[in-house]
């Protein structure tokens, strides 16, 4: 059936699931790593395309498909490809698009890993990348080269939670005949949808919120049929950076309660972030939700909600971060977020521990940042956890 025009609360619960012959009414999960033809001539037919079928779960199987659909229709996007891992799925969008002697312009203000496979890898193949302000529009245009191929960012970023115009950069992209391509694992579509912005390409890690409990690897791409067809699904057939039909199927159940999960996320770290912004033992809060940010305005008009990540700024360096960050009980010390335990992090040595502290410093991550992925505990059981060591801060200082 037309699942178009349903919510997308609905959507994300009911879309792709086709009941086998044993009428279950959970999504199964497939298991195969083959399909079985009923004869040759149809066998030639799946493998040469002419007709529609599973072939291998290296590209096709039910379950990563049920999976597809929901997080393609959410995103407003004709067609999902989904992919071992976030960083797969962003290496797919590089391969699928991108060829000897083709730009990139992206954010400064990317996760590390994101930012080493544009210089380190892509650039072993003759692509180069510049990198520019997230939120500097001229900066964007200026950089813009007649072999530009895409423009990519992330929105809110990692881990400072800037927050990009996405209208304004797809008008840029599109009068350059760029493309567009937005990382939107902060928000998920519940919060925010690139493409009915005017973004070109939405990517994914599920690993973070779509999961939401910490448990499995995995990305996806979203995007038009066409692109999708002509330049992602061959490289997803040919490279096999394939997503397993195991975390699939976790993947596909995290979005049955991605909006309500999304709403305490958000509510949660709302709190903390006000709390945290009139505690003397800190220099600067990062929350797009607070007044003081400086993209709150335009955050309220992209975004329907604000996020679950806030990050700030002790007064004091690294020292007086760990100092903190050991002193929490209940909090997990993790590089991951969007779990529905409350997760802590060093960013300068854990996630963006890889890059020279001058990169570091030109995007603003400071050796007193620390970020939080508020969770779904109580509120108040969080504030405390972190207490013990913010008051013992602000009695050294």
């Amino acid at each position: 059936m037309d699942w178009s025009d349903y919510a997308l609360e609905t959507q994300a619960i009911r879309v792709g699931h086709r009941r086998t012959a044993e009428d279950e009414h959970s999504m199964p999960l497939f298991a195969t790593s083959s399909y079985v033809f009923n004869s040759a001539e149809q066998a030639a037919a799946r493998f040469t395309g002419k007709e529609a079928g599973n072939i291998y779960s290296r590209f096709t199987n039910p379950t990563v498909d049920v999976f597809q659909q929901r997080l393609a229709l959410m995103e407003q996007g004709e067609r999902c490809l989904a992919f071992a891992s976030g960083m797969a799925a962003i290496m797919a969008v590089g391969m699928g698009l991108l060829k000897a002697g083709d730009h990139i312009v992206s954010s400064r203000s990317v996760f590390g890993n994101t930012l080493l496979l544009f210089e380190n890898y892509f650039g072993k193949f003759g692509v180069s990348t510049d990198f520019v302000n997230l939120t500097d529009l001229a900066a964007w245009e200026a950089a813009i080269k007649p072999n530009t191929r895409f423009l990519y960012l992330e929105t809110p970023s990692n881990p400072l939670i800037e927050i990009a115009d996405i209208s304004a950069l797809a008008e840029i992209a599109h009068r350059h005949a760029c493309l567009l391509v937005v990382d939107n694992v902060f928000c998920t579509p519940v919060l925010q949808q690139p493409l009915r912005l005017g973004a070109d390409i939405v990517v994914h890690s599920a690993t973070k919120y779509i999961d939401g409990q910490g448990r499995c690897v995995g990305g996806a791409v979203v995007a038009s049929d066409e692109i999708i067809e002509k330049h992602i699904y061959p490289y997803l057939r040919t490279g096999g950076a394939t997503l397993s039909p195991f975390n699939a199927w976790v993947f596909a159940g995290g979005l049955e309660t991605l909006a309500v999960r999304m709403k305490a996320h958000c509510d949660n770290a709302f709190a903390l972030a006000t709390w945290l912004e009139q505690h003397p033992a800190i220099a600067k809060v990062h929350y797009p939700g607070l007044a003081s940010h400086a993209q709150h305005t335009l955050a309220k008009q992209q975004q329907s909600q604000f996020g679950g990540v806030v990050s700030f700024e002790l007064k004091g360096g690294k020292e007086q971060a760990w100092q903190l960050i050991n002193a929490t009980k209940m909090l997990s010390i993790t590089a991951n977020l969007g779990d529905v335990k409350t997760t802590i992090t060093h960013p300068a040595s854990t996630t963006h521990g890889r890059l020279t502290p001058d990169r570091r410093a030109a995007v603003g991550i400071k050796d007193s940042l620390i970020r939080i992925s508020v969770g779904l505990e109580a509120i108040e059981d969080i504030k405390a956890d972190l207490l013990t060591g913010l008051s013992l801060l602000s009695s050294n200082t």
